[in-house]
């Protein structure tokens, strides 16, 4: 059987699994980090983007608009929430107003469907607490939103239900070309492999450079985000996006699948890998929130937190960046003889996942020859029961079924001890893996009164184990 490592398990890494594991192919997925969704996936704005922001005829373009139009049909399969919530992009100036008529036009093109431009008067009608002095705005009936870690969860869920194998705490360390195919090291082992798949995020240009010349390289930069306690469900409606009227980040307000609202992002230059916030950066977003919604209630900000978002860059050979000094705004998969490497994939790389394992199987294939398609795929993946989310008719007869859902443990999310061993039981061994989960310690008291309870049931779990 031919085999195929995967590096990374972040969402285009678990999606590329899921995608393989389709056909007759032995896959093992190798991630340094101790469980899914801990780099750049973890902290994005989970929106589903429809495509308009991306250069018409580009791969980035199709694939987005591909996979956006499936969407609600993939988040279904995998048991994933999904907000179609649309979106609207305010502008209030004139150059604003031209780039918004060139995203319009963008969209045309590539057939993405519910786009139109609104006037000051409807705007504000869909979103009362929007700054009035809106000069147009450009709505998206199709945008969407989803959890990020519950989407990349799933998609790692699935594909381990088909067979693949997640190793995790395993940095890859070396790559070999051997005669037929590679041998890859790690810190704790050595796998062969026909394919490596390297989706290792801000790491990927290193991981390619194990065994290639310097191509591409990542200069990271790194994002501030906020978020609102879920009190303020509903204040906000829809996606909204601020095109500035000079160039600049801009702002973007989410409304999340779970209540809260989240507020971002900044971009500034990263010192480091590191996900800490800058007290810069917090400064500025809650100055644009001033701006843009002006009665917006920042009281009711319970966190912030900081991601590293990946540039690509062209290099010599050397690694010294070539003369040009533009971040690649393109998608960059980089094939080298049976190495497929994606660097830098940067928004919407969420949006993309599942076209990207799809469009990369392909690839895959292509050099594999002639593989066998699995007749037992299966396609499905059951999520874990939200207490939060049932009624009450169905709370009493789950809890009938299952008492451990019948005691809260997170009482600002209302997630039950049941919820919280289920996820145990799944593969969670941290309190963060148990919230990427569960959202059990995301609400306003961050885990103060629940996160003692975590700590006991995962030492549980573990002298059973």
């Amino acid at each position: 059987m031919k085999k195929v490592i995967v590096v990374g398990a972040g969402l285009v890494g678990c999606f590329c699994a899921r995608a393989l594991s389709k056909y007759d192919i032995d896959i093992t997925v190798l991630e340094s980090n101790g469980d899914v969704c801990t780099g750049i996936s973890k902290a994005g704005s989970g929106i589903v983007y429809v495509g308009y922001d991306s250069m018409p005829g580009t791969l980035k373009s199709r694939l987005c608009i591909d996979s956006c139009k499936d969407f609600a049909e993939l988040c279904e399969i995998l048991d994933v929430r999904y907000k179609k919530c649309g979106s609207l992009m305010v502008s209030y100036g004139k150059r604003a107003d031209e780039r918004l008529s060139k995203k319009l036009d963008h969209g045309r093109i590539g057939g993405i469907a519910g786009l139109r431009m609104i006037d000051r008067e409807e705007a504000t009608a869909m979103e009362p607490y929007l700054n009035p002095n809106i000069s147009t705005a450009l709505f998206s009936e199709e945008t969407g939103t989803v959890n990020p870690w519950e989407l990349c969860i799933a998609a790692y869920e699935c594909a381990a239900n088909n067979g693949v194998e997640f190793k995790f705490n395993e940095s890859v360390c070396g790559i070999v070309r051997e005669d037929e195919g590679f041998k890859v090291e790690t810190n704790k082992d050595s796998y062969s492999a026909d394919i490596v798949v390297n989706c290792a995020g801000i790491d990927s240009d290193k991981v390619r450079e194990l065994c290639e010349k310097p191509q591409i390289r990542i200069v990271p930069t790194a994002a501030d985000y906020l978020i609102t306690d879920n009190s303020l469900s509903g204040y906000v409606n829809h996606i909204i996006f601020h095109e500035p009227e000079e160039k600049s980040k801009g702002l973007t307000i989410v409304p999340t699948v779970d209540g809260n609202l989240l507020i971002g992002a900044t971009e500034r230059q990263a010192s480091a890998i590191s996900t800490a916030t800058a007290e810069s950066g917090i400064g500025i977003l809650k100055n644009l929130c001033s701006e843009i919604m002006p009665e917006l209630p920042l009281n009711k900000i319970i966190r912030s937190y900081g991601c590293m978002r990946p540039n690509p860059y062209y290099v010599d050979e050397e690694g010294r960046l070539l003369e040009e000094k533009k971040s690649i705004s393109e998608l960059m998969l980089l094939e080298d003889n049976g190495l497929f490497s994606f660097i830098g994939v940067k928004t919407p790389g969420m949006t993309m996942a599942p076209e990207l394992g799809r469009y990369l199987t392909e690839k895959v294939l292509g050099v594999l020859g002639d593989i066998r398609e699995r007749s037992d795929f299966k396609p499905y993946r059951q999520g874990i029961t939200r207490f939060k989310d049932l009624s009450d008719e169905e709370r009493t007869s789950f809890v009938m079924k299952h008492p451990d859902y019948g005691k809260i443990i997170c009482r600002c999310e209302q997630v039950s001890e049941g919820e919280i061993r289920e996820a145990i039981r799944r593969g969670a061994r941290t309190v963060e893996a148990v919230k990427r989960r569960t959202s059990a310690g995301m609400g306003r008291c961050q885990g103060s009164y629940c996160r003692q309870q975590i700590i006991k049931m995962l030492e549980e779990a573990d002298e059973r184990i």
